[in-house]
């Protein structure tokens, strides 16, 4: 007799270059049941998008030290990964028309506990 068959937890890689607001993120989308993934930049994200198939959702914030910022990461998740949903985050930036990928959601920061959990549910359903 097999056991209860576990389905994977969906995979999100959280970009975020500050601890806290990471880990309070990483945290909020764990007890949500999400496998979280972190890194502090764009350029730590793309490595591990190369290494890895099985993320479902990037979540990066725009303003992070490096040569790339989270639009430029978004921009390059929807034309390389078009299969993986982005959302950004900003408590400096709030984007116009055009300045997002088409495909992706935009949260302002502060944000609560709980928004991005929401937002990832509602792009996976």
């Amino acid at each position: 007799m097999n056991g209860p068959s576990i389905l994977p937890r969906p995979v999100v890689l959280l970009v975020e270059d500050e601890l806290f607001v990471r880990m309070a993120t990483a945290d909020a989308l764990t007890d949500a049941g999400f496998e979280v993934i972190e890194t502090a930049n764009a350029q730590a994200a793309q490595e591990v998008l190369r290494r890895r198939s099985d993320i479902r959702v990037v979540f990066t914030d725009v303003q992070m030290p490096g040569s790339m910022n989270g639009l430029e990461l978004a921009c390059l998740v929807c034309r390389e990964w078009p299969h993986i949903s982005v959302v950004v985050t900003s408590g400096h930036f709030r984007p116009e028309s055009g300045h997002l990928p088409e495909e992706a959601v935009f949260i302002a920061k502060p944000y609560g506990e709980q928004a991005p959990t929401k937002v990832i549910q509602s792009l996976l359903a």
